[in-house]
């Protein structure tokens, strides 16, 4: 079952929040939609579900067309789950019945009978590490245990496409990093198609099959993680994923010229780079020097110490600040001139 979004358009009030998207989901897949706020991520979501009619263009769920400028195919007539980002869980109803409410009123539930739907509410409670807080209601459940219970509500359809609105917004930073892990479990052992919104890179990265990067509307870049994270296709998708530096120079065909006479020879970097004359490199990827060592120099403006590493702030003679990553016990004065040298690319297997 496929989700394909064609020629999408979508404008509130004179404001276009959304530019042309295109996109196929395929059945199984992880797709994260990444992107900064008012990108548009979250009103994709919103058609995606129902809730809102597009300007112009079509959303096809299973060759089925679910929305377009004339008509839209209610969120109860879809077979979706949604996971939102307040939870969205009823107060006065237990775990249990958080879980077994979607199952008696869908059109789409295959639990008829109170038993099935009985062994389905014990089935994926279970799959949430949940089982034995059934009787609990939501005031007395932490954060994560709230996010967990909205995740088998949300899979206790089998639904053909799961919804997540930045789930994990609203947890703190190890909890987050125990529900990614769960949410990436959860999607291997049940299968299923799912769409991610987020503004984490991080979450997307790690988890999705597939990354979407927006912005301002429009779809920047889609791929694998590894291939946004080391092949971005233009500037704005090389600082927001990953943070890369984008360094002011000259190309020549695919030799680099930055600093005051430094060369370096790339056959990877994006036609839109080299009409800007940028070279993108990430923190990592640079290395400091002595001030004799390079004609690419600078000052250091701060100093971060990040445990393992220290990130290191420099204010370039062509005025441009770059982040550079040096090891925590690499002695480098604030306020002192460096040098700077671009490392070789490593090939890294797309």
């Amino acid at each position: 079952m496929a989700t394909v979004i064609k020629n999408l358009n979508m404008n509130f009030d004179g404001y276009q929040a959304l530019k042309n998207i295109n996109l196929t989901i395929s059945d199984g897949e992880f797709v994260a939609i990444l992107g900064p706020s008012g990108c548009g991520k979250t009103t994709l979501l919103r058609l995606l579900a129902g809730f809102l009619k597009p300007t112009d263009g079509v959303i096809k769920i299973d060759n089925s067309v679910v929305a377009d400028s004339k008509k839209i195919t209610s969120p109860n007539k879809r077979n979706i789950g949604m996971v939102f980002q307040s939870y969205a869980l009823w107060p006065h109803m237990t775990v249990k019945q958080q879980v077994t409410f979607p199952m008696q009123h869908s059109i789409f539930s295959k639990y008829k009978t109170q038993k099935n739907r009985e062994e389905r509410t014990d089935a994926v409670l279970k799959l949430v590490n949940m089982q034995t807080m059934g009787g609990r209601y939501p005031s007395e459940l932490s954060g994560g245990q709230k996010q967990r219970v909205a995740i088998a509500r949300a899979l206790a359809n089998e639904p053909d496409l799961l919804l997540m609105d930045e789930p994990l917004s609203n947890l703190d930073a190890q909890l987050k990093i125990e529900m990614r892990r769960e949410i990436s479990n959860l999607h291997k052992s049940v299968g299923g198609t799912v769409l991610y919104v987020t503004h984490d890179q991080s979450e997307a990265l790690g988890m999705a099959d597939k990354i979407v990067v927006m912005s301002q509307g429009e779809i920047q870049q889609i791929g694998t993680p590894k291939e946004i994270f080391y092949n971005p296709v233009n500037p704005f998708v090389a600082q927001f994923v990953g943070q890369s530096n984008l360094i002011r120079g000259s190309w020549d065909g695919d030799e680099f010229t930055y600093g005051e006479g430094e060369k370096i020879t790339d056959y990877e970097v994006n036609a839109s780079f080299k009409a800007e004359n940028l070279y993108p490199v990430k923190a990592d990827g640079l290395e400091i020097v002595g001030q004799d060592e390079s004609h690419f120099r600078g000052i250091v403006k701060e100093v971060e110490f990040q445990g393992f590493q220290n990130k290191i702030i420099l204010e370039m003679q062509d005025n441009n600040h770059l982040q550079v990553f040096a090891c925590a016990d690499e002695e480098v004065r604030q306020g002192e001139m460096y040098g700077v040298r671009i490392k070789k690319r490593k090939n890294v297997e797309i």
